[in-house]
């Protein structure tokens, strides 16, 4: 590495941040507008879902790192691990992350922080044992790229609204396994009135639940679709970084293939961070429904990506 290559822009992800955010306040207002249709209390809704994006937004890092294990580690502490990452933040004039460590054998790395001052940049020990420095270097590229291009912190307030969904949901569901739908009837005298009264919660209430489920699925669809593009952006500026696209789509095969052999039960306990690991944590063998609603591309979509600016780097020469 000789010469600067900075983290540029990437146009295409910033219209599909734009996009999805968009639409995901599109989403956000029609959905308060329905509870308060359905006749929940506007002003309850708006102080729970403030309260939740104020917590994951701005403690996104340390949640991050306490759900996965992670410490910070000084340049005493990691010299090999801080060496690259300096040098990497210089090539890319970069202000320097912080920078962790997580105790697991589940070989990966992660970014995370709600912009460049905050951030954090975390990998396994499972990594650090299995790759060699360049290779290294080359995930910890892709991990800067998205710390560079913010995609972290609207990957984050983008997973916000699915999450309130998927909340209120279980509430709901809840609410009616304990309760009923609706309540109980009344007496004689006003057994009609109650029976009317009962019948226009129990379809307040199956509104609501209704209405929150098609909220989680689009809100899904939404943030798999900008996690998959933002991964293959963060693969194109990381391996431009380092000037060697062969060696990020290395790193990716070994750590892909070291996937499969670990532990079933360990990949489920990191299965909840996917969306911002630099690979998912799933066993790669054969198809199913895990890699139908992958938060990342393929390793044969990545790989061909990188194979193409290899050529495109490559040049006549």
């Amino acid at each position: 590495m000789s010469t600067a290559r900075k983290i540029a822009p990437d146009r295409g992800l910033t219209i599909r941040m734009f996009t999805t955010g968009l639409l995901l306040v599109v989403l956000y207002g029609a959905v308060i507008g329905l509870l308060i249709a359905f006749g929940i209390s506007a002003s309850v809704v708006l102080v729970i879902a403030a309260a939740v994006l104020f917590v994951q937004y701005w403690f996104s890092d340390k949640i991050a790192l306490f759900g996965m294990g992670g410490h910070l580690v000084t340049p005493e502490q990691a010299p090999q691990l801080h060496g690259v990452v300096d040098r990497l933040c210089a090539l890319a004039d970069l202000k320097k992350p912080r920078v962790a460590i997580a105790d697991s054998d589940v070989p990966n790395a992660f970014a995370t922080g709600r912009s460049p001052n905050n951030a954090v940049v975390c990998v396994t020990t499972g990594l650090l044992r299995r790759l060699d420095e360049p290779e290294l270097e080359a995930v910890l590229a892709h991990e800067l790229s998205h710390v560079a291009h913010r995609d972290v912190a609207v990957m984050t307030i983008a997973s916000f609204l699915g999450m309130v969904a998927g909340l209120i949901t279980r509430m709901m569901l809840w609410a009616g396994l304990l309760g009923g739908f609706g309540g109980g009837g009344g007496g004689r005298g006003g057994g009609r009135g109650n029976n009317n009264g009962a019948s226009q919660l129990a379809l307040i209430e199956m509104g609501v639940l209704l209405v929150s489920v098609v909220v989680y699925a689009i809100s899904f669809l939404l943030t798999r679709a900008l996690s998959r593009y933002r991964e293959l952006a963060a693969d194109r500026s990381g391996a431009i970084l380092i000037g060697q696209p062969s060696v990020l789509a290395a790193a990716l095969v070994k750590v892909t293939g070291a996937m499969s052999r670990i532990p079933t039960r360990d990949l489920r306990a990191a299965e909840s961070f996917n969306a911002f690991y630099f690979t998912p944590a799933i066993n790669s063998r054969g198809v199913s429904i895990s890699t139908i609603f992958s938060t990342h591309p393929s390793l044969d979509q990545r790989l061909a990506a990188l194979s193409k600016l290899e050529a495109e780097l490559g040049g006549p020469a």
